[in-house]
């Protein structure tokens, strides 16, 4: 963990403990980060650090001191207990104070520069959707908020942008319960309500046994999204991936690579599944296995480019001729002096002002054929046809089915 612990006083002149997680350059929009059942402990720091990572100046104050401060519970059947127990002391609206003042207090602090939004989970999320209603915050993100039903009288004091996260499966928000809220807020223009099928309550907790890492990744983009949106902070994704590419294609410098990464990144190439996880296997692959085994007569020529809120797609033809062994897109293939132009798409994913991810796809059949070793005679797929196709739309299409001149003009 990289937070520290501060006080923020009480509505009522005593004070509370939060954890405080800034970002790197130490300053940022700022969020209350509203704890499960479980108390501040380790996952919700962890959830601190990451959005401070975003770039957020993030505040999770201790909500159980009231009835014992300091509570950090792990997952055990003794842990559920208690933190069922404490669920069923804690008064939600003395809650509320305390995070209105959290709110207060990271509007005070030197280090917030904007607004202020809320984020929670289980009791959380219940939290947050309520400091939309009445902590004066400026956005809100809530999952799989238990008990929100009972507070839909509130909903006409909301006026800010949010987005509420369920579990089709969670039998702590079913979905009869997801129906009322859903209703009770379809007037609300910037009200955005996501259920997720096939997944559980705790989906996005790591360590969890619902733990979904697909579903907890798009939950995750899409309230990155609304907290962009609504506060900042703004990053040039689309000038961070070209410096990426020129240092990768242009300059081949694997360290000012790695500089423009968060410190533990990953890049998979889904056709060959090469890259690496984390810093040193990354580093590793760029050092020996990507940036000198790239033909230097690599070119990228840009096709579109989607940018969104922490999310960039790259479409592009890739051209190169296979003059060198391409340990990561043809390895154990000696080369064969043969040119490829093949069309690829990148997904890229950041965090703050640092890429995070890269999911790269290709045609591998297509790269296959244009080098001579797969015969497209009597299958379904394409060489460098392809890629003349995606440069112009007018080629004909449909030309590797057969029945297509059977069907007429009609």
């Amino acid at each position: 963990m990289t937070g520290q612990w501060i006080q923020v006083e009480a509505k009522d002149g005593d004070s509370f403990s939060g954890y405080l997680a800034l970002p790197k350059n130490g300053k940022g929009p700022g969020i209350v980060l509203c704890q499960e059942i479980f108390g501040v402990n380790a996952y919700i720091q962890s959830v601190a650090d990451h959005y401070a990572e975003e770039g957020y100046v993030v505040l999770a104050p201790d909500l159980f001191w009231r009835i014992e401060p300091g509570i950090q519970l792990g997952y055990t059947e003794k842990d559920f207990g208690r933190a069922f127990d404490l669920f069923g002391q804690f008064d939600t609206d003395k809650g509320m104070e305390d995070i209105t003042e959290c709110v207060k207090a990271l509007r005070n602090r030197s280090e917030v520069i904007g607004k202020v939004g809320a984020l929670g989970f289980c009791l959380g999320g219940r939290l947050a959707y309520l400091a939309a209603a009445r902590s004066g915050v400026d956005c809100a993100v809530a999952y799989y908020g238990v008990t929100i039903d009972d507070y839909l009288v509130e909903a006409k004091d909301i006026s800010i942008p949010i987005a509420l996260h369920f579990a089709e499966d969670d039998q702590y928000a079913p979905p009869e319960t997801v129906a009322k809220i859903q209703g009770a807020l379809k007037e609300h223009e910037n009200t955005d309500i996501h259920v997720y099928p096939g997944v559980d309550h705790g989906f996005s907790r790591t360590g969890s046994s619902h733990f979904h890492r697909t579903t907890a990744d798009l939950a995750h983009q899409r309230s990155i999204s609304l907290f962009r949106k609504s506060m900042g902070p703004h990053y040039d994704f689309s000038d961070l991936w070209d410096k990426h590419c020129e240092y990768e294609f242009g300059t081949r410098d694997v360290d000012a690579t790695m500089a423009t990464m968060v410190s533990e990144p990953y890049v998979n190439h889904i056709p060959t599944m090469t890259g690496g996880v984390g810093q040193i296997d990354l580093k590793r692959f760029y050092q020996h296995h990507f940036i000198p085994k790239t033909p230097k007569d690599t070119m990228l020529i840009p096709v579109s480019r989607t940018v969104g809120e922490g999310i960039l797609v790259d479409e592009m033809v890739f051209c190169f001729t296979h003059d060198i062994e391409i340990d990561w897109m043809l390895p154990g293939i000696q080369p064969t002096g043969k040119r490829v132009e093949i069309p690829l798409v990148a997904i890229v994913k950041f965090r703050g002002d640092k890429l995070h991810n890269e999911h790269i796809y290709w045609d591998q059949a297509s790269v296959l054929v244009q080098i001579g070793l797969l015969d497209p005679a009597g299958l379904p797929i394409a060489g460098i046809e392809a890629t003349h196709k995606l440069l112009d739309a007018q080629l004909p299409s449909n030309q590797l089915m057969g029945k297509w001149t059977e069907t007429g003009n009609g």
